[in-house]
């Protein structure tokens, strides 16, 4: 969480110094990736246009903030890990089959936008309860009511889970790969946090 508050004001001072740094690559329309994934988008929002469901994106967005906020917060447990990466495949398939987004892809469609963002918000949750049942520990966001001390302290560990993860995304409905570079910390050791 600290991460992401400090980002917000941190970004903007380091991006645009990255940014004006960086020459962009010679990119054409020819090339076949970007052909590839100019298709792909095209035909993701003649899907979403065409489901013409029941539901709206909000509803489906309040859907997900509930079972992530119940079940992937702060603090998480095995169990509730387990409930979440149930629940959300679910709410995915149903999204797939019962959205309604209005109007057409042919101008600016706010709905639409937003419906490409909560399908991603589907993947993005269920790949974020599946890290967080994966680390067996308690360590920063990853509070698992499993793995504490008995004052209620963060039970972490280091011998098992002292690396950076990267999830590959192969498909959905297929599981993702799992990519670990150690941490090696030269200058800080690692020690338990306590707020006591």
């Amino acid at each position: 969480m600290q991460g992401l508050a400090d980002g917000y004001f941190i970004i903007p001072y380091t991006i645009a110094d990255y940014l004006a740094q960086t020459a962009p690559g010679k990119v054409t329309e020819d090339n076949p990736e970007f052909k590839k994934s100019k298709e792909e988008i095209e035909a993701l929002i003649k899907k979403l246009l065409s489901i013409n469901g029941r539901k709206t994106v909000n509803e489906f967005h309040r859907k997900l903030g509930k079972i992530m906020w119940d079940n992937v917060g702060m603090m998480r447990s095995e169990e509730s890990l387990k409930k979440a990466l149930k629940l959300i495949p679910e709410l995915r398939a149903e999204f797939w089959e019962n959205v309604k987004v209005p109007g057409t892809g042919a101008e600016l469609n706010q709905e639409l936008e937003k419906a490409g963002r909560v399908a991603d918000f589907l993947e993005f949750g269920e790949l974020m309860a599946r890290d967080a049942l994966h680390r067996n520990e308690s360590c920063g966001g990853h509070f698992r009511m499993e793995y504490q001390m008995p004052n209620g302290e963060a039970k972490r560990d280091d011998e098992n889970f002292c690396y950076v993860a990267a999830w590959e995304f192969k498909g959905l409905e297929k599981e993702p790969g799992l990519h670990k570079e150690p941490l090696v910390f030269e200058n800080v050791h690692l020690a338990i946090r306590s707020y006591k």
